[in-house]
This record gives C-alpha cells, structure tokens and sequence, in this order.
C-alpha cells in the first residue's frame, strides 16, 4: 500500500540501500565530531586528576585477569591558614554577600565552585584539646576548642553557657526555659504521654541554641537532630557537637531540609525566631511534610501565651492576639489540631485523618494539595512549594500510632522498605545480621570503638542504617547518610528510629570542622569515584573529623592503596586489615587523625 500525502498524491520512497553510505559517513564525522569536543569542553570529566595516577598494567588480557590496583604518587597537602579553623565551605561567612537577603538565603548551603576549593588541611585553634568525653561533655567543653564569647556575653541572662575558667560549662538554660531545660521538659512529657513510653523517639530542633533540648532527651530515649544556621550566635552547631549531641547546620529558608517526608516522630521550636506565619506558612508546610502524620509540633515563645509575655516581646497585644490566631487558623487549614496548652508551650498534632486531607482537593483551599509532580521525599536542594504533602494512605503503617514504639522498632522491618529497590523484610534482616557480624569484627580492629572515646560517629553512606542498630548499645549516635544521587533508603532508617540526612559527597558537609570522633564508610569510592574526586572527599573528612578521631574505610582493593597514600599526605596514620570474611576483593584502613599546630600559632 502507498502512503500518500495531505493532497492525496503518491509518495514515492527512493531506494534506501543507496542512503546507507552517506549516512554511515555522517555518523562517524558526527562522533568525531563530538568526541571533540568533549576533550575540549570537558578536560576534567575523570575526577580522579591523571597526572598524579598512574596504573601497574599487566600483559595478561584473559578474561579471569585481576584489575590492578589503583596507584596515586605520594602527595602532600599544605595547612590552611588560621583563619580557616572553622571554615564551612558551603555555609561561609565570607561569601554571604553573594547572595539574597531575602528569606535569609545567604545562610542556606552555597558551595564553592570547582576552582575555588581548598587543598589544604583545616588547623585547630591555638590551645586546642582533645575533646572531654562523653557523658562529662554535656555540661562542659574546653574554651579553647570553640573560642566564641558572643553566646555568654549577650545572653548570660539565659544561661545558655558560661565561660569558667579554661571551660564552657552548660548550665541547660535557654530562651524559654533560663531555669533549666529539665524542668521545661518535665512539663512537656506531662502535656505528651507518648514522650515516655517509646512511641515518641526521634525529633528535630529547629533554631537549636546550644542543644540543651536535644540533650535532655537523649537521657529520656528520644533521639534529636538539633538545627540551627551559622549566624551571628557563633558556632550553635559546633557547641552542640563539642558537647556529644547530634546536630547539622541548616535553615528554613527556600529549600526543603534534607530529611524524607513523614519521619520526625516531634518537632520543636523554642523561640526560634522563624516567622511561621509570613510568606502563606511555607515554613509550616515544611515541618508538616517532615512530621510523621498523628507527630507532634511543640511552639514555645511568641505568640504562644502573648497575654502574660507580650510586653517582653516589644509588640502589642493585639499584634500577638493577631498572629496567634492567623498561627492557628494556617495550621488547622493543613490538617494540624490543637493537642494541648499550658503556659509557654502549646502543642499541635499532625493529624491521621484522610478525610482532612481531601479536602485539600478543594480547587479553593488554601494552602493546596501538592500534585502528583512533587516527590515528598526530594529535600536535596529542593525548593520549597507552597502545597501541603498528604501522607500516602497505601501507607497503613506511617502513623506514629501505627509505627512500634522504641527499641522494638529498631529491628522490625518497615512499610517503606517496600519502596527500595529490592527492598524486602528477607533483604532488612539479612543486613542487620550482616553488620552484626562486622561491628564485631570492627571492634576487634579498634577497641576504642564502644567505649567512651568515640562519641559521635557518621555512617557516610548507609544502605538501612545497619551499623548505628548494631551499636545502639555504645556511648555513642550516628548520623546516617545517604547519598541524594543513591536509593533512597533514609525513610526505612527513621522509621527504625534513628537519624540521619541526605548528602551529595562531591560536597562538603553541612557541619563545623572537628566535630566527629569516627567516620565510617562502606564501598563509598566504589559507588561514588566516577562523580566525585577522591582527593576533595578524604580533604572533606579530615575537615569534619577530630584530631585523634579515626576512619573506618571498607573498600574495594582497587581503591584501598591510592585512600592510605592520600591520607598519609593528610598525616593520618593508615593500617591496612582483613574483612570479617577475608575476602580478597576488599580490605579495612583503619586510620587516625594525628593532632597537630598550625606553624602560624
């Protein structure tokens, strides 16, 4: 049958065979073409620099051939000068200026170009000590290792810290709560029964001061990832983490935080100084999309109680009384209720209901349903939508009500394992038996590791958070990792009731520097090598890791020689170990940060 065009006439097809040379030729001018221009254009695609690799090739191409180790030349890194001691790459003071104001954009993460990263290792403070262990740090660390007076002097009143001697000392006070934070939870737990039987277990602190809250409630079971921006209160975070408590810096500004949605079992605002209402509640929506549905939001200070505070709040009564009710009409309208109320705190509750959230369909409704486009747990540099992310209701096991109360859920597989790539309950238990066995292993290799030198600990990229729940007994925390280019398995680790956040390691991470005891990862370089520069990712470890802290390294062979090599520039001390299987493929660096001076002292 003849095709025929729009006119009704014939359309006649030459002969193809005689098309077959000219398009041959011009497939391979095409590919030539571009492969031109990829060198041209893209020098620098293999981030791993050549020029400094070279290779032990072997004769024999047979298909049973082992590949040859990779082989980097002895290198060397220089100190960065002193006024880099606590230098944020992503969250640095001295580039603020590049960027808006509004919303306090400047604060969230903005990471240096290529070009202008660091090659060189960050010194300590004059003065510096290793850290004080952990449960004496606390309530106390050295000045010398976080030499910020702003905090002591401008709110000495709230007792917050207080400088003493060649210590800070952490009194546990706080905006809301100057007569200690005990007390202020005392009264929280009474107004939240779940608090104290295991159903509440993992929380976030949002605008965290020095971590007091996050503190007190590692003694009660619940587990905190406390946040606060770098700002003008000097090292919020790097306190935090000089006394043992787990925290990151971050900001509510027009990125979504790097957590899944429906996770926080409880969310904390202690006058936080965010404006919940501006902006059509944006910064709302996003505690409700982190909030597992039936958690709880805890508000304390304005406009919570604006009848007896406002006067201290230099505003009138009548703005407070405003705001307050504006506060509660934005939060019933995203399906919150009122849970309970007493003096300072007030209290809301993510509801379960999915009959509230239908009616976010309403083509009316203020704020809307966020439509099918919008993935709910996209939070790596993720705008901010003003949407309300509904709970999926195939989920029948999402609900704080719903999820085992603590530690039973540590080792229950949950719903949303399901939504992993092979993920299955068969695939959850055959990974926590696996990192049974290692830890065991690990701890053989570096005793210190369950003991009370090694506080805080970062799993750099955990598949289902199987190393934290084979410690969870030790004196320490793990933050969690996963990679944002990875399968996404942080809402299994928070529905087992730990912590952790997205990251992407071609970047630094969102923390201070010297402020984790032991950095572990797993094939890390294997699965991240073809993105990301080996030599920037160990330079970003020795950035985040203590003097004295160490590294666990299970890597592929190919990769083990060319990490001791870099880390012996960076003056770690490196052993090379067998896996707990012995198997020849891979191999454990067991290494240590050494403390050193800046010459510059």
């Amino acid at each position: 049958m003849k095709h025929k065009d729009k006119d009704g006439k014939p359309i006649y097809h030459p002969d193809k065979n005689l098309r077959i040379v000219p398009m041959s030729i011009l497939i391979v001018i095409l590919c030539g073409v571009s492969f031109y221009l990829g060198g041209v254009l893209y020098p620098d695609r293999n981030k791993i620099d050549t020029t400094d690799v070279t290779r032990t090739d072997t004769e024999d191409s047979s298909e049973d051939s082992i590949v040859a180790p990779l082989q980097i030349k002895s290198i060397s890194f220089s100190e960065c000068s002193i006024d880099y001691q606590d230098y944020t790459p992503c969250t640095d003071p001295r580039r603020w200026k590049k960027y808006g104001y509004h919303r306090l954009t400047f604060m969230e993460r903005h990471c240096p170009p290529i070009f202008e990263r660091k090659e060189c290792l960050v010194p300590p403070p004059n003065g510096y000590k290793l850290p004080i262990r952990w449960p004496q740090s606390k309530n106390q660390c050295w000045y010398r290792n976080v030499p910020y007076d702003w905090i002591d002097k401008e709110k000495s009143n709230q007792h917050w810290l207080k400088k003493e001697g060649d210590k800070f000392l952490f009194p546990g006070g706080g905006t809301m709560f100057p007569n200690g934070v005990s007390a202020y939870v005392d009264l929280m737990q009474d107004l939240i029964p779940p608090m104290k039987d295991g159903t509440v277990r993992t929380a976030i602190d949002t605008g965290c001061g020095v971590a007091s809250w996050g503190g007190d409630l590692l003694d009660r079971g619940i587990l905190t990832v406390s946040l606060a921006p770098r700002d003008n209160h000097e090292a919020q975070v790097q306190f935090a983490l000089e006394r043992g408590i787990p925290a990151v810096l971050g900001i509510i500004s027009t990125q979504r935080l790097p957590f899944p949605s429906n996770s926080f079992d409880m969310a904390h605002c202690s006058r936080c100084l965010i404006p919940w209402t501006e902006f059509g509640g944006i910064y709302l929506m996003e505690i409700h999309r982190i909030l597992r549905p039936g958690g709880f939001w805890v508000l304390s200070g304005p406009p919570v109680n604006y009848e007896n505070r406002w006067r201290g709040w230099n505003t009138t009564m009548e703005d407070q009384k405003a705001d307050y009710e504006k506060l509660q009409e934005l939060l019933t309208s995203m399906c919150f209720k009122l849970y309970d109320k007493k003096d300072d705190i007030a209290i809301w509750q993510k509801t379960s209901d999915d009959s509230c959230y239908k009616k976010l369909t309403d083509p009316d409704a203020y704020p809307p349903k966020c439509d099918d486009s919008t993935e709910p747990d996209s939070a790596w540099y993720t705008p901010l939508r003003a949407c309300v992310v509904v709970p999926r209701p195939k989920l029948k096991k999402l609900s704080l009500k719903s999820v085992p109360k603590w530690p039973e859920r540590l080792h229950i597989a949950p719903e949303r394992i399901s939504d992993v790539p092979g993920g299955s309950t068969r695939s959850f238990k055959q990974d926590n038996s696996k990192w049974k066995v290692r830890v065991k292993h690990y701890k053989k290799l570096l005793p210190a590791l369950g003991t009370e030198k090694i506080r805080n600990v970062m799993d750099m990229n955990t598949v289902f958070g199987g190393f934290a729940a084979a410690v969870i007994s030790d004196p320490l925390w793990v933050m969690n990792v996963v990679s944002s280019y990875g399968p996404n398995t942080m809402p299994v680790i928070y529905d087992r009731g730990l912590i952790g956040t997205y990251h992407d390691w071609c970047e630094a991470f969102s923390t201070y520097p010297r402020t984790y005891d032991l950095l572990h990862l797993d094939g890390l370089f294997t699965a991240e090598s073809h993105r990301c520069d080996m030599k920037y990712v160990l330079l970003e470890m020795d950035r985040i890791l203590r003097p004295g802290g160490y590294a666990l390294i299970q890597e592929s062979n190919y990769f083990v020689d060319a990490i001791a090599t870099i880390a012996k520039g960076m003056r770690w001390g490196c052993r090379k170990e067998d896996t707990e299987s012995g198997a020849e493929k891979e191999k454990v660096l067991v290494c240590q940060k050494k403390l050193w001076y800046s010459k510059q002292s």
